[in-house]
């Protein structure tokens, strides 16, 4: 169950609330009469959006007359999650589409599009939608995807987990939920808070202590000792229900809290099991000629950093004189008539974010390469119809 942390102050109350809660069936919700999708645009462009995570934000119980308070939530919901790392530095991995549903009334009640209500499961903040009905009028999809419901209250509340959130999008919380639900949905990410079920599969939660984890090797056992940006470091303290989280507090624990170390790295690995490092290459033939420049497209990041750029000729570093960053000139390497070489670019994120060396070297690492040399394109042109 993937759902908001209740804030440490008020967790008795909260814990009582959800007690009570369960003790009463949740309200049945009459079928949904879709009402057709009124607009969907692109909200950000970042590239090929088979090339992209397409974070696609629908919106529900928003009459035709409340669609621009809906357009503006949805950008504050980007907003939001391109303020907490990793997805400032990575937001470049995503595209984000906004569909435009109108509802026949104002408000989260039966007959929505998507269906959303809260009390799912008994718990009274929990915001659910129709997943079938959000995928339907999501449409169909170039690459990865995301979905995120805004609900139009001011309750609060959310639900996150495997590629779908909700959020109460009127809540004077909901950048925060947000920021919370999204951890579920695109990280697998597990809550941290005591009461939380007791779920030791995610990547930031365990059944092991730390001596544990070192001597299996599992979970977060290379962040064990990390100073991290929660404060404190990283280790393995016990919850409420029995189980271990990294740090004392994070925004799985608490809202307004960052991703701890090892949630950090769980939601990198995530983007990448979905994006490769290399946007495309040019040319996007094998073989060229002697002349020909040479360039590879590395994935975006904000920020200083930016994913390295290696170039090796026949196996070794290309000469200085002939590189620039992402680009190589062919022209500088020093070749004769009838000269060949085997020229390639190495695309690696170097993060210090990621301390899973055979995850880097498999899936944030990539290659392309291309014979250079007049015979290579005389070889090239021979194979044309």
């Amino acid at each position: 169950m993937a759902f908001l942390s209740p804030r440490p102050t008020v967790l008795s109350a909260v814990l009582a609330l959800a007690a009570l809660v369960a003790l009463a069936p949740a309200r049945p919700v009459a079928a949904v009469a879709p009402t057709g999708v009124l607009d969907s645009r692109p909200l950000v462009s970042n590239g090929d959006p088979a090339h992209r995570i397409t974070l696609v934000l629908l919106g529900d119980g928003y009459t035709a007359a409340e669609l621009p308070a809906y357009r503006a939530e949805a950008t504050s919901a980007w907003r939001a999650l391109t303020a907490i790392e990793p997805f400032h530095t990575y937001q470049r991995f995503f595209d984000v589409q906004r569909v435009d549903l109108a509802s026949p009334a104002s408000g989260l009640r039966s007959g929505s599009p998507l269906g959303m209500h809260f009390g799912c499961e008994g718990v009274d903040r929990m915001l659910c939608a129709d997943d079938g009905a959000v995928a339907r009028y999501a449409g169909p999809a170039a690459g990865s995807r995301c979905l995120l419901a805004l609900g139009n209250t001011t309750r609060y509340g959310g639900e996150g987990g495997d590629g779908l959130a909700t959020l109460a999008a009127g809540s004077p919380e909901a950048a925060r939920i947000l920021q919370h639900e999204m951890g579920h949905a695109i990280g697998g990410l597990g809550d941290e808070y005591d009461a939380a079920p007791p779920d030791a599969g995610p990547a930031n939660l365990a059944a092991l202590d730390a001596d544990g984890m070192r001597r299996e090797r599992v979970k977060w056992w290379r962040w064990l000792g990390a100073p991290d940006p929660s404060g404190g470091p990283v280790g393995a303290y016990r919850s409420g229900n029995g189980l271990y989280r990294p740090t004392r507090d994070s925004v799985m624990r608490t809202l307004g809290g960052v991703y701890n170390l090892p949630s950090r790295e769980a939601l990198i690995e995530a983007l990448y099991r979905q994006v490769r490092p290399i946007d495309r290459s040019t040319p996007d033939t094998d073989a060229v000629a002697v002349g020909a420049p040479l360039q590879v497209f590395p994935v975006p990041l904000v920020g200083a950093r930016q994913l390295a750029v290696v170039w090796t000729v026949d196996g070794r570093p290309a000469p200085a004189r002939a590189v620039s960053g992402d680009r190589l000139d062919t022209s500088r390497l020093g070749l004769g008539p009838g000269d060949l070489a085997q020229v390639e670019a190495t695309v690696e994120d170097t993060t210090p974010w990621l301390r899973d060396e055979d995850f880097r070297r498999v899936r944030m690492t990539e290659r392309v390469d291309w014979t250079v040399g007049d015979r290579a394109a005389d070889r090239t042109a021979h194979q044309l119809p």
